[in-house]
């Protein structure tokens, strides 16, 4: 029953993958822009938290014939010799499930933008089995992709003890708040092994809505969007690139809007290039609050066995702080193109 919380990540494979580099490449140069939208968009992945709690019907509830081939395929997965990262999605055969999972990738291509699978018996599992279960997993959904530059492909988020205080710190590896953000891959996944009693709340809004309201408020400071913001590479940078890079956060091609946003790493430039100017904390300060709006933002906690997938083009998240219990707060992480 249930494996060690243990952080073992899993690092570079010897079946395709994209480098940092050509994720980020990918990513970015796959928001064509033709021009700033004149005014707010009426689209699936314009959702507002109050009306999809409304709904209460977000979450996809694995039921038991879901649950049979889940099993079926990981024990396909566990008689391979293979180690776990040079796994594919034919060592995990889910024959029917399979095609839910492309209705899920057209969910977070052009629905709303998340996807909440809840019912994977991790608890049953070690976390050997956890792992390539969701690493599996993740390739029929896409490519995955690296993490950071230590060439992490199956992450942990896990409190390490590192120091929140410490600017180059990933907070994914403390127990702190963490700010909005999006994540340099199409999709991001999170398989939760261990949950926290207090705190640790995903916090997720839609960009697309973000726009929206801040269009309503001020079309100016909307269009600002469509401006380069300076983003703090954290002292990852490569030899010969400068400390930080040039991001345009909202491309729009005349039907989806897709918008990347960091608030940590576009507020922690200042380290390199002193005081933001008062339209760029305008903007910052302004698209944070409307996030921020409880009739705007989705909160969920996480129990064992639930994943998360979202979109990083149309969906921005953020983790409050959290307190460890008797066992770690314990996910999985994915980066994925589609």
């Amino acid at each position: 029953m249930g494996g060690s919380t243990s952080a073992r990540v899993i690092r570079e494979s010897t079946l395709a993958h994209h480098s940092s580099q050509e994720q980020a490449v990918r990513f970015f140069t796959g928001r064509p822009h033709v021009g700033i939208p004149h005014g707010p968009l009426r689209v699936l992945s314009a959702w507002r938290g109050d009306a999809i709690r409304a709904r209460g019907d977000y979450r996809y509830h694995l039921n038991r014939a879901d649950l049979a081939e889940i099993d079926a395929g990981l024990a396909h997965a566990m008689a391979t010799p293979k180690p776990t990262i040079d796994l594919t999605a034919r060592d995990l055969p889910l024959p029917t499930l399979s095609k839910q999972i492309v209705r899920w990738r057209d969910e977070l291509r052009e629905g709303l933008g998340f996807v909440v699978i809840s019912g994977v018996p991790v608890e049953g599992w070690s976390q050997e089995e956890s792992e390539r279960f969701f690493w599996a997993f993740g390739q029929h959904l896409g490519i995955p992709g690296l993490q950071n530059p230590q060439g992490d492909l199956l992450g942990h988020v896990v409190d390490t003890g590192d120091a929140a205080t410490d600017p180059l710190v990933r907070l994914y590896r403390t127990a702190s708040n963490i700010n909005y953000h999006c994540d340099g891959a199409d999709v991001v996944g999170l398989l939760c092994l261990n949950a926290t009693p207090t705190g640790g709340l995903s916090r997720i809004a839609s960009s697309v809505t973000v726009f929206n309201e801040l269009w309503r408020q001020s079309p100016s400071l909307a269009a600002r969007l469509f401006e380069s913001v300076r983003l703090d590479r954290r002292n990852e940078e490569k030899a010969g690139q400068p400390v930080y890079a040039l991001i345009q956060p909202s491309c729009f091609d005349g039907h989806t809007l897709r918008t990347f946003y960091h608030s940590d790493y576009f507020r922690s430039v200042t380290r390199h290039v002193g005081p933001l100017s008062k339209d760029e904390l305008e903007l910052l300060d302004a698209f944070e609050a409307i996030a921020e709006r409880p009739d705007i933002r989705l909160d969920m906690q996480f129990s064992p066995g639930d994943i998360q997938l979202l979109s990083n083009h149309t969906v921005v998240h953020a983790r409050t702080a959290y307190t460890d219990g008797a066992r770690k707060r314990h996910l999985l992480r994915l980066w994925l193109t589609l």
